[in-house]
């Protein structure tokens, strides 16, 4: 998928749930579980505050979000087409977001806890 129409699917994305477009550039990093590769469902997604090289996005699959301090691996924006290229929609979206997504089910919401994280 080129830039330009991910950018214009983010954009979409955000003005259906009223949201402010935020960018998740292709260079950017998101923190994301294996299984998500794997194909386990449901995919789940939230956003915290972007920091220097990072979106803020943490992406994984299943019921439970492990406490392991290796479940989230570090991939790229720009390789997430690989993985699991229905989330790339969502990456627009700002922090304080939340996504779970299994089949044709679709669930995004507004999270303001994530936005107070220590």
């Amino acid at each position: 998928m080129k830039h330009t129409s991910t950018n214009e699917l983010q954009r979409s994305t955000c003005l259906r749930f009223d949201a402010e477009y935020c960018e998740a550039s292709p260079g950017m990093k998101v923190g994301i579980s294996a299984n998500v590769r794997a194909g386990a469902l449901p995919v789940n997604g939230l956003r915290h505050a972007p920091t220097d090289d990072t979106t803020g996005w943490y992406i994984w699959a299943g019921e439970d979000l492990s406490e392991a301090p290796d479940f989230f691996l570090p991939l790229h924006v720009g390789h997430l087409d690989e993985w699991c290229p229905q989330v790339t929609k969502y990456l627009g979206l700002p922090p304080g977001w939340r996504f779970l997504i299994a089949g044709d089910y679709e669930d995004v919401w507004y999270d303001e806890s994530l936005l107070h994280v220590s």
